[in-house]
């Protein structure tokens, strides 16, 4: 037989831990979506101060060939750290993300391993309730006694 306390106190478990993980999950969503803002801006701050030092270097040849070359290196790299930071942000999602999914796959198991246990009672009492009906029905035999005694145990063999 299932202890149906012992069940019931699983589900509760499963259900109080769902919500922090899903808080958890949102938070990191929202984190993840502030800081690749927040890179995208510092990468437009970069473009455009990159851009006001060319304007004012235009009016000698070599400073602006140094400018321009300076320029695309600076945007280059700030792509590179976007890109790779962006990586970083989403790999660490990622990996939040999986320790969530794991949880939720132990606690759907344990939430349908509950039930089957729940189900398998269900076909237990069932099953008794059949036998008895069938032994109501025969009625009491002349080797059985007028009171009739239910041996769960025996109805298991």
């Amino acid at each position: 037989m299932v202890n149906q306390e012992e069940l019931l106190a699983m589900v509760d478990e499963a259900i109080s831990r769902l919500p922090e993980e899903v808080r958890a999950a949102r938070w990191l969503l929202k984190e993840r979506e502030e800081f690749l803002t927040k890179v995208r801006r510092e990468g437009d701050e970069i473009l455009e101060l990159a851009r006001a030092r060319a304007e004012r270097l235009v009016q000698r040849t070599e400073v602006v060939r140094n400018a321009e070359m300076r320029a695309r290196q600076m945007v280059e790299a700030a792509r590179e750290e976007t890109i790779r930071m962006r990586r970083q942000t989403e790999e660490y999602c990622d990996q939040k993300l999986g320790s969530f999914e794991r949880i939720l796959a132990t606690t759907k198991d344990t939430v349908t391993a509950g039930r089957l246990r729940l189900q398998e009672t269900e076909l237990d009492r069932e099953k008794e309730r059949l036998i008895a009906e069938e032994i109501e029905a025969k009625g009491p035999s002349d080797s059985q006694s007028e009171t009739f005694l239910f041996d769960q145990d025996d109805a298991d063999r």
